[in-house]
């Protein structure tokens, strides 16, 4: 690829940001693993089971699914908001179930790791 000022000048920004970050802490984030998908003898709908990771202090951005979400906390304590529905704090062994398209977030209030089992049923290839 041809350099070009403009590129060079967007390439010295990236390093400059990531320089000004060096010695910063990093933010929280989340870790998804898959852990298995299979179709369901309901026709073109599919389950999907990941294990999901939250670092202390996380709060996911507000989203929905195409399907629904069902819960179970393994680790931590965690602050689910469900719309249309009351604040839930959980802990491990609770449950959650989150309906097709319900806008919802969640935060990991505890001190150390949170990580849920969550298991979609979709429509075949959306997730």
């Amino acid at each position: 690829m041809k350099a070009t000022p403009i590129l060079g000048a967007a390439m010295l920004m990236v390093g400059s940001v990531g320089a000004l970050n060096t010695g910063q802490a990093q933010q929280p984030g989340s870790t998804r693993t898959a852990l298995q998908q299979h179709d369901l003898s309901a026709p073109g709908r599919e389950v999907v089971q990941v294990r999901v990771d939250f670092d202390p202090g996380y709060v996911s951005p507000r989203h929905t699914h195409f399907g629904e979400e069902i819960i179970y906390v393994l680790e931590g304590t965690l602050e689910y908001q469900i719309a249309g529905q009351p604040t839930r704090t959980v802990k491990p062994g609770d449950v959650l179930f989150v309906p097709a398209g319900a806008i919802h977030s969640v935060k990991n209030i505890g001190t150390g790791d949170g990580a849920e089992l969550a298991t979609y049923v979709v429509e075949k290839g959306n997730r």
